[in-house]
């Protein structure tokens, strides 16, 4: 030995593929309307995961008999990958503000796609739900980028369109998902329902590697408090697991209360710790502003009135006779006028009309027909333009409410922001299904009319978020 230090070994870099962001073809990043096609771009992710949400129901009764599970036990398929998508969405958002958001979604999608294929090919029921969590771990990474890529790629002017198309492909993917689901079921088995993901999501890749923009504007990269995502994720498994249990899983009925003040616990430890940590997953500043606290409030509501009917419909039109072809056709009207007014409010509507005067006329159209289903009979007839109606309502309110609280970030922040507008859709989505299966269980041959009623107070309080602080229009702040 000559007494020199032994020279370190090089540390090992991952390729550039899987740390660094490409940028676009010259050709591409410097076309008038390349902010367009990144929107479309995001939306191949915005429809895969409605899609995806609306169609494994349909499984249910083939993984039964398939696997010889009871349907308890099936239901995990969908609560797992629930569970880890909401738990996920924040600290996925920050991660990739600080790292990049277009390497997030890329290699979101990259999981999700290979996720699909390993819930094709699963053995057993076990397999399929850990290849759900891991599938939910994409698209966590998709879902958490998606509002803030839109929302980095659009010009400040054209920002409530791009939001608009973004939310009606989801929109799209969840009216689709039950046709779709059961075409594929009948004609070639429940596999298929996860298979045709991979194509897709093939497709998708190819497309935001040449059209999605680098990111611009990053969050610091230092690293942030390990135990905040445990905290955040221990208060949103509880509350969704609790909602679960109070909907009809099989849990012991001391289980709900238990659940809940776990999940309040664990938040309020949460927001606790996000006050005292030098880098913490979730920065308190951002909830410090009224605008983007109502705004998330408005998102929760909006999707628990989204998806409430998705559960009343069907259960109220076959309990009066109707064959689920029936009921699916009429529960379509509800996506179908949400698509429509995503994508052609920007012409109807008077260009000077604010995001908050949007957000208000929604909630008011939502109201209204909620109110008159409430007390007209629960048939076709009458149910195809109230759902329409409703349908229309929250496809005014959701671009503009997402518009609201985008642009009342910084734009380090985006993809933090874009999480939290998930994560709040996420648990609207979990009560809605939640409230709405609790009311009918509880309420009996007047189940159907109770629940509509039990939606009200929300719609409300999607007015009332919307008719809170005023936003200013100032632009994204830096």
């Amino acid at each position: 030995m000559d007494g020199r230090p032994a020279p370190r070994a090089p540390r090992r870099r991952l390729p550039a593929v899987l740390s660094e962001e490409r940028p676009r073809p010259r050709r591409i990043r410097e076309r008038p309307g390349a902010w367009r096609l990144a929107v479309a771009t995001v939306c191949f992710g915005a429809f895969m995961g409605q899609l995806d949400a609306s169609v494994v129901t349909l499984t249910y009764r083939d993984l039964s008999a398939e696997f010889h599970a009871s349907t308890a036990a099936v239901e995990w398929v969908s609560l797992a990958y629930l569970l880890t998508l909401v738990a996920l969405l924040v600290p996925v958002g920050r991660l990739a503000d600080a790292h990049g958001r277009k390497l997030f979604y890329l290699h979101g999608f990259a999981l999700f796609t290979a996720a699909s294929a390993g819930c094709g090919l699963a053995p057993s029921l076990p397999v399929l739900v850990g290849a759900r969590v891991t599938q939910a771990a994409g698209a966590a990474m998709m879902q958490a980028n998606s509002v803030a890529l839109v929302t980095t790629s659009a010009p400040r002017g054209r920002l409530r369109a791009a939001l608009g198309v973004q939310a009606a492909a989801q929109a799209l993917g969840l009216a689709l998902g039950p046709t779709i689901g059961g075409a594929l079921v009948s004609a070639v088995g429940w596999r298929w329902v996860f298979a045709v993901n991979v194509p897709v999501g093939i497709v998708a890749l190819v497309a935001g590697r040449y059209l999605l923009p680098r990111t611009r504007g990053r969050a610091p990269s230092g690293g942030f408090d390990p135990l905040g995502p445990v905290l955040l994720a221990a208060s949103t498994t509880a509350l969704l697991l609790g909602l679960s249990a109070a909907s009809g899983l099989p849990f012991p009925g001391w289980s709900v209360a238990a659940l809940l003040v776990t999940s309040a616990v664990a938040g309020r430890a949460f927001l606790a710790r996000s006050r005292s940590r030098p880098r913490p997953l979730l920065d308190p500043a951002l909830l410090r502003s009224r605008t983007v606290v109502a705004g998330l409030a408005g998102a929760l509501c909006d999707y628990l009135v989204l998806f409430g009917p998705l559960v009343l419909v069907p259960a109220a039109l076959t309990a009066e006779g109707a064959s689920e072809l029936v009921a699916g056709l009429v529960l379509t009207a509800l996506p179908a006028g949400f698509a429509l007014a995503a994508t052609c409010a920007e012409r109807v509507l008077p260009a000077g009309l604010s995001d908050r005067a949007r957000c208000v006329l929604g909630a008011l159209v939502c109201l209204a027909a909620l109110a008159v289903t409430a007390v007209l009979p629960l048939t076709p007839f009458p149910l195809v333009p109230l759902l329409a109606l409703l349908g229309l309502g929250l496809g005014v309110y959701t671009p503009a409410n997402n518009a609201t609280v985008m642009a009342a970030l910084p734009t380090r922040s985006a993809g933090t922001g874009g999480g939290l507008i998930n994560m709040a859709r996420g648990l609207g989505t979990a009560l809605g299904i939640a409230l709405v299966t609790l009311t009918l269980h509880l309420a009996g041959g007047a189940g159907p009319r109770w629940a509509v009623v039990a939606l009200l107070p929300f719609a409300g309080l999607a007015l009332a978020a919307a008719l809170g602080p005023a936003w200013k229009p100032a632009g994204r702040r830096g």
